[in-house]
């Protein structure tokens, strides 16, 4: 299961990656610009149960 969650400034993805990694998530790709769309900036990690957590923003800065 993917569970997906906007956060407007870049920082709170940042904030949400290390925090997963912290608590114990496994990392499934580093917080960085995304392709898919204009100014989209994400993060992927995997919680303790294996479900796939993301949290992304179309913020420019």
């Amino acid at each position: 299961m993917t569970i997906s969650f906007e956060a407007p400034p870049r920082a709170a993805i940042d904030a949400f990656h290390a925090a997963a990694l912290a608590a114990g998530g496994t990392c499934e790709c580093l917080p960085g610009p995304r392709g898919w769309a204009p100014n989209a900036y994400a993060a992927y990690a995997r919680d303790l149960d294996g479900n796939k957590l993301a949290a992304y923003c179309f913020s420019p800065d």
